[in-house]
């Protein structure tokens, strides 16, 4: 009589678990091609994406009046624009974290090939899905929770979805891998 011995989840979870550095045990080839991500093309698009979004975002309140209006309309929920200059630095510093944690999630996912195009490609649909990922959690969250009102929410949304996505081609175009030799 054959009896199979029961499994010790502890074994399945240390043969499962992954080597971030190296994307060991996470597949076939792992997370990265040859094993590993690219440290200098992952800054080098966090800074990219960082440049593109703050461009963006002051191409959006320079153009579009109507949302830097809309944002008037609220003195008692946002801060005036003296007021906002005063954290600024503390906002870029943490948008530039969240950006570089983004180009780390795009290097991590990264399966396209190495041209110009299908790299804009790829960080379009991953800042797209970025985007749409800001307008809920965000964006409508502050409609849910703050007392603004739906065309503030709708001027927000359209923004950030551009702005993000925007910003995941720019990642894209600049973390794709060289061409093979």
């Amino acid at each position: 009589m054959n009896v199979a011995k029961p499994r010790d989840p502890r074994n399945d979870a240390k043969q499962n678990s992954a080597d971030l550095r190296t994307g060991k045990g996470l597949g076939r080839e792992g997370i990265w091609k040859d094993g590993q991500m690219s440290l200098s093309r992952i800054a080098l698009a966090a800074l990219g994406g960082f440049a593109a979004y703050f461009v963006l975002g002051g191409l959006a309140f320079g153009l579009f009046r109507s949302l830097k209006n809309e944002f008037l309309k609220y003195p008692a929920v946002y801060r005036s624009q003296q007021g906002q200059m005063s954290y600024m630095p503390a906002g870029m510093a943490a948008m530039f974290v969240s950006i570089l944690a983004l180009a780390v999630i795009y290097a991590m996912l990264y399966q396209g090939g190495s041209s110009l195009g299908e790299g804009a490609r790829l960080g379009a649909i991953f800042g797209a899905l970025i985007g749409i990922f800001a307008v809920g959690s965000f964006v409508v969250h502050n409609y849910v929770n703050l007392n603004i009102g739906l065309p503030l929410t709708l001027q927000q949304a359209a923004a950030y979805f551009v702005e993000w996505t925007v910003t995941g081609l720019v990642i894209g175009v600049i973390y794709r891998p060289p061409a093979p030799h």
